[in-house]
């Protein structure tokens, strides 16, 4: 009896361990929902998986702007590098994709990160693809500018030319170029591209993307 009631405890304990360790993993819940969300809706291996943070989560009308491509948005919160890195078998290689759109950074020097530690980071992740599928093309967003964190711009640029830099030295790795078609003529953030917060885009700015995508969906 004694015994029994020690294994109970033990198993209760470990129960309430891995509780806890769920709840400390940042965007647990989040990950958790989208992916059976994903599943629920169906996907095909070989897609072209996007995520990252908001500014893909919210791209609302990704499927309908490329319809001839297999797409799956896998997108989380505010989400920075590391942060995807802890999830990324969930996110990305789970899905055995043909393609991979990440875009991260915007957050993570917003949150005070050294532009060096998210390129660590982002090197991090496309190894961990390149590991478990060599010829996936992992597609690097760069950096967008908004209006309101226009204040970081120079970390934004220096971020931006080290993923430019690091897609000419590594085989299959491109960077989406996103910045300058979202700068007006005086070389600041379209106003008119944004919504209320100034920091996620409106249907007119996802239409730029579109723009910029378009190369990188159809090779």
């Amino acid at each position: 009896m004694k015994t029994n009631k020690s294994i109970l405890l033990l198993f209760l304990s470990l129960l309430t361990f891995q509780f806890v360790l769920a709840q400390d993993i940042p965007f647990q819940d989040e990950v958790d929902r989208r992916a059976k969300e994903i599943d629920e809706a169906g996907w095909e291996k070989g897609s072209a998986v996007f995520t990252g943070s908001s500014s893909v989560r919210m791209w609302k009308n990704l499927q309908e702007q490329f319809p001839e491509v297999a797409i799956i948005n896998s997108a989380f919160g505010g989400s920075q590098a590391d942060q995807l890195l802890l999830h990324l078998d969930q996110t990305v290689l789970r899905y055995e994709p043909s393609k991979v759109f990440i875009y991260e950074g915007d957050n993570d020097i917003n949150a005070g990160q050294e532009v060096s530690d998210v390129m660590e980071n982002l090197d991090k992740i496309v190894t961990k693809i390149h590991e478990s599928y060599p010829n996936t093309i992992v597609n690097l967003i760069a950096a967008k500018p908004s209006p309101s964190r226009w204040d970081k711009k120079v970390s934004y640029l220096a971020l931006n030319d080290l993923i430019r830099q690091y897609a000419t030295a590594h085989d299959k790795v491109n960077i989406v170029n996103v910045w300058d078609i979202m700068l007006d003529e005086s070389g600041k953030p379209k106003s008119d591209i944004f919504i209320e917060d100034n920091l996620h885009m409106n249907a007119k700015g996802y239409e730029l993307w579109k723009e910029i995508f378009t190369p990188f969906m159809i090779d």
